[in-house]
């Protein structure tokens, strides 16, 4: 299988480059390894070609630097590909909010950009990486793949219009379109911009770190290994149409979430900064994974405890990689 990953140099989407091109380890088990993989990203701030750089000798490895909006381009790749996992996207939140223009035109612009090309091109399947944010939020329960999409940031909203877009490309035209919607992510190589890398990074240099409103929303988290390793059973083994939630099995307030980071940073709470509430800042997060569960057999692998050890050891290890990014 020749396997195009869009956005494959950013957090997510390296770390599903070096684990397609793994041939061992709990995460290969039973699944197939390609013959082929091609990177294509435009290596915005998020994107970094160091976090390919144990697999950049792979001789299946392509990397190309380009757009998913530039048409030509994709239409060639994807003359020459078997499947398309496409991982681009602008993702932060607080970013969506300051301007949301380059948010509509890559998440929403971009997707229709793929999915038209992987149409005139006969491509056999389109995974579609999304996030639990499209459904907005969910007091008590869980979400399920049924739920209306109720998004409430920039960002979500055009996360939103690209999974409503892959479904109309499936329904129009028969394209093999398959949607996963995860929970909130996190492990090595993740721009410190979200939470848990930005805390974790500040702590370690001595900063402060800022706590939105009364920290209690709710997130569930994901390891990035358990979250690719999803993707590619859905790559696999999905069906054509269908939307599979994935998530992590741990739910923790932010303030809980804060008090864990503190503690394996060794730093206490005069290091919090409370800050006003982000704008329309979502109340809690909880996708109801049991479709990927029971059809596919996931479940995550990561407990939250380990992942998380491990995940502040990384950024402790790794000063070469984080300190000279704008934080």
């Amino acid at each position: 299988m020749r396997i195009l990953v869009t956005g494959g140099a950013g957090f997510i989407g390296s770390h599903f480059v070096r684990q397609l091109l793994s041939d061992d380890g709990p995460e290969a088990a039973g699944l197939t390894t390609p013959t082929a993989v091609t990177v294509l990203d435009v290596l915005t701030y998020a994107g970094n070609p160091a976090n390919l750089a144990s697999v950049q000798d792979d001789p299946r490895l392509t990397f190309i630097r380009g757009d998913i909006l530039d048409t030509d381009r994709v239409t060639a790749l994807m003359a020459e590909h078997d499947a398309v996992v496409h991982l681009a996207a602008e993702s932060h939140v607080d970013r969506s909010i300051a301007a949301g223009g380059g948010f509509a035109s890559t998440n929403v612009l971009g997707t229709q950009n793929l999915l038209e090309a992987a149409v005139h091109a006969g491509l056999g399947t389109f995974v579609h990486v999304s996030t639990d944010e499209v459904y907005g939020s969910i007091p008590v329960g869980s979400w399920t793949e049924e739920q209306p999409l109720s998004p409430n940031s920039p960002y979500s909203a055009a996360k939103a219009g690209s999974d409503l877009l892959a479904l109309a490309y499936h329904r129009t035209h028969g394209l093999d379109v398959r949607i996963t919607r995860c929970s909130n992510n996190y492990g090595p190589h993740q721009y410190p911009e979200k939470i848990i890398p930005l805390f974790i990074t500040r702590l370690l240099d001595g900063g402060s770190v800022p706590l939105y409103g009364d920290g209690e929303q709710i997130r569930d988290w994901l390891h990035v290994e358990d979250h690719c390793r999803a993707i590619r059973l859905v790559l696999e083994g999905g069906r054509p149409g269908e939307v599979y939630n994935v998530g992590g099995g741990t739910e923790l307030t932010n303030k809980q979430l804060t008090a864990l980071l503190l503690e394996a940073c060794g730093r206490d709470w005069e290091s919090v900064e409370h800050v006003a509430d982000r704008k329309a800042h979502d109340a809690r997060y909880s996708v109801d994974w049991s479709k990927i569960r029971d059809e596919l057999g996931y479940r995550p692998l990561r407990s939250f405890d380990e992942g998380l050890a491990a995940t502040v050891d990384w950024y402790r290890q790794n000063r070469a990689w984080w300190e000279p990014l704008d934080r």
